[in-house]
């Protein structure tokens, strides 16, 4: 991925004690580096605040504003990545991504992360038009939602779910990234959403006064679930809150899929978040086959 629009470090650049080796990523609000650690020589990714819309690079390297109206929302940005790697540093589980690592340096911030091979879930939807087996699903799914039931009960959520915030390691074994919009439920949960990706945030996310809560993530899992089905996102879920023309997935891929699976999607899916899975467990262990998804009216 191309961080064309933006200034890149150099290559051999020396960040702390990493020194980094190309780009190999880049987001709306921050580029993503292979860097190896000169005590070490591990690999690791480091993930650099900069905003695509209001950032420039200076000749020395540092990370400015290009807009001086902008710096109130650049230098809160930078608060909210320094919230991301806290919260990433508390949370201990195979399938979050690991922070080693956080610093400013360049006017601007860097976490650093245990660099892991393997391909984006989205790209691997778009090459393969979707159709990904019962097995693959099975592979990544569970773990991801044991994940999200980690990040839950730290009383957290993580509202950006999506195939390209998923990392498959060889093997299928799952990786779930991005924690830039992660968000701290107080005791109202009310919020509106800054990150929203149509398709795979359900309809709450889009209203400052609904509430968010698990079953916001859980909606997500389902859509990514989908996406995997079919090879595209689902419609938004503004569009189907105002008219529901997305067919059951337990009708659609009948003859493709377990029966409890699609069942599983279709609840996690649901438009109402009082209808869907309230934990991310519940939806795993529907996934297992081991909950059935409540029937409607």
């Amino acid at each position: 991925m191309s961080g064309s629009s933006r200034k890149t470090l150099h290559p051999g650049t020396v960040l702390d004690c990493y020194r980094v080796i190309k780009l190999i990523g880049s987001g709306g609000f921050s580029l993503i580096y292979l860097a190896e650690d000169e005590d070490n020589h591990d690999e690791v990714a480091i993930k650099e605040y900069f905003p695509k819309r209001f950032g420039m690079r200076d000749k020395s390297g540092r990370v400015l504003v290009n807009n001086p109206d902008k710096t109130a929302n650049y230098e809160r940005g930078r608060r909210l990545f320094y919230q991301e790697a806290h919260i990433l540093a508390q949370l201990d589980h195979p399938n979050i991504v690991r922070v080693r690592n956080c610093f400013l340096d360049n006017n601007t911030a860097y976490l650093v992360m245990d660099y892991e091979p393997g391909k984006n879930l989205g790209r691997y939807i778009k090459k393969r038009k979707g159709n990904l087996s019962t097995n693959f699903l099975m592979t990544v799914f569970p773990p991801l939602l044991e994940a999200l039931e980690t990040i839950h009960a730290t009383n957290n959520l993580h509202l950006d779910i999506k195939p390209s915030n998923i990392h498959l390691r060889p093997g299928g074994n799952p990786l779930l990234l991005d924690f830039g919009a992660v968000y701290h439920l107080d005791d109202v949960g009310n919020k509106k959403a800054q990150v929203i990706t149509p398709g795979f945030s359900p309809v709450e996310q889009y209203y400052a006064s609904a509430k968010v809560g698990p079953c916001t993530d859980v909606y997500a899992v389902g859509a990514a679930m989908r996406a995997c089905i079919e090879g595209k996102p689902p419609p938004s879920a503004v569009e189907r809150h105002a008219k529901d023309t997305l067919q059951p997935a337990a009708r659609l891929f009948a003859k493709r899929y377990p029966a409890h699976l699609l069942e599983a999607v279709d609840w996690a899916m649901r438009i109402e978040a009082s209808e869907r899975p309230q934990s991310a467990d519940e939806l795993r262990r529907a996934l297992l086959g081991e909950l059935s998804a409540p029937k409607l009216g």
